[in-house]
């Protein structure tokens, strides 16, 4: 029976290992240094951090920095450790014995689906928390603008709520404005007007969840469009039970990017705002919730791509494989904005704007592996 690994695969792995973690900590360190480290520096001197916060800042800034140097730490260090193995002939000896690409790629494919795992959990775990903790560390601050329309059956308005600042819970300079069943010329009229001072998520008097305002003004508006009474109220409930949780779970996650929510939140937040028909945010959160599947397996796309480069001849300058590499690295990430904006708009479905790139990649791979004849 056959062993399972073999000296030749522990000897690729290791190789690939000890490389690929070196090039993901020289990424980590050029990225963190020019500005991120003297900022904290800065801070540490003017005494907003102590040393040890300061420390923590860098520390919870690592995560969103891994998540880019996962995929391309794997493709330099495949691609130097291949190239390494070109130059000494060793490739030429492999081949020399029977071995088939396929065979030389296995130790590599075994590698780079561990490194997808770390990238998929990174995005899904360590990156939000690590937000979070950041948040916690530098104190949060009052957001501005949220509004939130809640609409019939018939795709129309009931009420619009537009809160000016909120924090959490906490809410200030609430504007509520309820919409009459009339409609003049798609134009619907307002029956009521409420402005508060505060407002913040509770407990309703029917015991379910409900956005609570405080100091209230309330505005009643007859047909004509015309103030007929002005009251004012201590509190008023506004946004009862799943009104209230959804309002208050899509205003929170407004306020944040997608790198800040887990896989399940995000998803979440994505059928919140499919069913709020918020075509545009939907569109994009979900291409950014779809990129979190689609991303990782770039590593594997990246590593086959270092090792294709990485077979050159004797001769063949190195500079040409690194050109190309960084080159591939550089499209890739330079491209995903442009494609965030194709889903955004509806130009594509998100599900193509997703998997593009890294089709793209695969079939790139296909040209080079058959213009190499390998």
């Amino acid at each position: 029976m056959k062993k399972l690994f073999t000296v030749y695969d522990r000897y690729i792995f290791t190789q690939v290992l000890i490389t690929t973690i070196v090039a993901i900590l020289l990424f980590t360190i050029v990225w963190i240094a020019p500005e991120m480290l003297l900022n904290t520096i800065k801070k540490i001197l003017a005494h907003e951090y102590t040393v040890k916060t300061g420390v923590l800042v860098l520390v919870y800034e690592l995560p969103k920095i891994l998540g880019k140097a996962f995929p391309v730490g794997l493709l330099l260090g495949s691609l130097f450790t291949f190239d390494k193995l070109s130059k000494d002939s060793e490739l030429t000896i492999f081949r020399a014995v029977g071995m088939s690409f396929s065979r030389i790629l296995a130790p590599l494919l075994v590698l780079s689906l561990i490194v997808t795992y770390l990238c998929f959990v990174t995005y899904d775990k360590w990156i939000p928390y690590s937000c979070q903790k950041l948040q916690e560390i530098k104190g949060g601050s009052m957001l501005t603008q949220y509004i939130y329309t809640k609409k019939d059956e018939n795709n129309h308005p009931e009420q619009a709520v537009i809160v000016s600042r909120f924090f959490e819970e906490e809410m200030t300079d609430v504007i509520v404005m309820n919409f009459s069943k009339q409609v003049f010329d798609d134009l619907h009229g307002l029956s009521n007007i409420l402005v508060a001072e505060t407002g913040k998520k509770g407990v309703g008097a029917d015991g379910k969840p409900s956005w609570i305002l405080s100091d209230v003004t309330s505005y009643d508006i007859n047909e004509e469009g015309i103030f007929q009474k002005i009251t004012k109220k201590e509190r008023a409930e506004i946004l009862n039970g799943d009104d209230a949780e959804n309002a208050y779970t899509i205003m929170i996650n407004s306020t944040k990017r997608d790198r800040d929510i887990n896989n399940k939140d995000l998803k979440y937040y994505v059928s919140l705002l499919k069913k709020e028909n918020l075509d545009e945010d939907y569109r994009l959160m979900y291409n950014k919730y779809l990129q979190r599947f689609f991303h990782p397996f770039v590593c594997v796309l990246l590593a086959v791509m270092g090792c294709l480069l990485g077979f050159s001849k004797p001769r063949e300058q190195r500079l040409i494989g690194f050109t190309i590499a960084i080159g591939c690295i550089f499209v890739y990430y330079i491209t995903l904005p442009f494609f965030d904006l194709l889903a955004e708009k509806g130009v594509l479905h998100p599900i193509i704007t997703a998997a593009f790139p890294p089709a793209a990649f695969l079939c790139a791979i296909i040209a080079f592996y058959k213009s190499r004849d390998l």
